[in-house]
């Protein structure tokens, strides 16, 4: 289905201090801003992401943007959250996505599987919102602080973004609530409740903290990864270019299911491995760890250690992505063939890119997958297994032995 991100980024965040609005603060050396636009540009299942943003920021938007994928023409936003989201919806109205997704710009650190389980939700729903149970007691309290009551937190859930909705819905519950003079309600769930539309919830996340006050911000710089908080090298001081190839097999075995690419799939048959058998992500693994000169993955994981037995193979791909970043480099680009008779890979390609993307931090726009057969002929012709090759180009500084 085809589906848009609208980013809320119109408001003016005062109380984060600063003298910018808080989605333009820094964190790990950018905007808080680029790093949820980065987040959507880099997820396969959104079309494309618009922008609500003050006209007062457009030379800020423009330099938390610049060079990210997917970004339509910003919309100025309105005087409350709600007409912001409105402005976007009526923009979209001309070409209607058939999905669509909210979410705060000051949310910076939502992931892919949450991006991917909004979009499962707004498909078979037409209205969700991420939650989180309350865990702490919870006190109503009158104008002069004393207690009235105790509510049951059994039934209560904190609500996140992005919030999902089919774009119709929204956009005629928006639509709806504006003629009537309703223009306060705080999240797009109480304009679709405020229209008696039923809406659905889906597990949030802990780490999916709205960035509000200036304690939030130390919070979030914090927790930024430590790898991020030193400003990406650029593109030219990464002057060794390096390829590297890689190549797996895998048998089939009794079972009902494989995994490729980081994806589960529905299959006649398992895959035989000592991990859980992504000859995927092992060839991937094998082509980065080849470009950096460093063994392969047997070397690093061998399979008679006991303690790599029935492993998610995301954890060895990792590992060799930390190793191309721990040599200050970047990954340029990954191509990966997976060659079989079956499954059929087509339908899950997609999936495929945004899990590699979401395990090694790069564009799934930097990231290809195909699939072939051996026209029935080999061991892959005969259906007894699944071969993969892979190849990764990365760029690393030059040392000082390099002549």
């Amino acid at each position: 289905m085809s589906c848009v991100a609208i980013i809320v980024a119109a408001g003016r965040g005062t109380r984060a201090g600063g003298g910018l609005p808080k989605q333009y603060h820094q964190m790990a050396g950018e905007p808080i801003l680029r790093h949820t636009l980065r987040l959507f540009a880099n997820m396969p299942g959104i079309t494309a992401i618009l922008p609500v943003i003050h006209l007062n920021d457009a030379d800020l938007f423009a330099q938390a943007a610049i060079g990210l994928e997917k970004i339509l023409t910003p919309v100025e936003g309105g005087a409350t959250r709600q007409e912001s989201v409105h402005a976007g919806l009526k923009v979209l109205a001309g070409h209607a996505p058939e999905l669509v997704l909210v979410h705060d710009a000051a949310r910076p650190f939502a992931t892919p599987a949450l991006l991917a389980r909004a979009i499962k939700a707004a498909g078979e729903h037409g209205a969700a919102i991420p939650v989180l149970s309350v865990t702490d007691t919870i006190k109503q309290v009158d104008a002069e602080g004393q207690v009235v009551a105790t509510l049951q937190r059994d039934a209560l859930r904190t609500v996140q973004t992005p919030q999902s909705f089919r774009y119709n819905l929204l956009h005629s519950a928006h639509e709806a609530a504006a003629q009537a003079g309703i223009r306060n309600l705080t999240d797009d769930a109480a304009v679709m409740e405020w229209a008696g539309q039923p809406v659905f919830t889906f597990e949030g996340e802990a780490a999916n903290m709205k960035l509000t006050s200036v304690e939030d911000m130390e919070k979030a710089r914090m927790a930024a990864p430590v790898a991020q908080q030193k400003s990406t090298p650029s593109w030219a001081s990464l002057g060794d270019v390096r390829t590297g190839t890689g190549f797996d097999v895998h048998a089939f075995a009794p079972g009902d299911h494989v995994i490729l690419g980081g994806v589960t799939i529905t299959h006649s048959a398992g895959l035989s491995g000592h991990s859980d058998a992504d000859v995927g992500l092992h060839a991937l693994t094998d082509a980065l760890l080849g470009a950096l000169c460093d063994g392969d993955i047997g070397s690093h994981f061998p399979p008679s250690d006991p303690q790599w037995k029935g492993t998610s193979s995301d954890r060895f791909l990792r590992h060799a992505v930390d190793k191309v970043r721990s040599l200050g480099g970047r990954i340029a680009h990954l191509d990966l063939t997976l060659i079989c008779e079956a499954p059929k890979i087509g339908p899950h390609r997609e999936a495929m890119r945004a899990s590699i993307s979401a395990i090694c931090d790069i564009p799934a726009a930097r990231i290809s997958v195909k699939a072939t057969t051996s026209e029935k002929l080999g061991f892959t012709g005969r259906r007894e297994g699944i071969a993969a090759m892979a190849s990764a180009t990365i760029r690393l500084p030059f040392s000082e032995g390099d002549a």
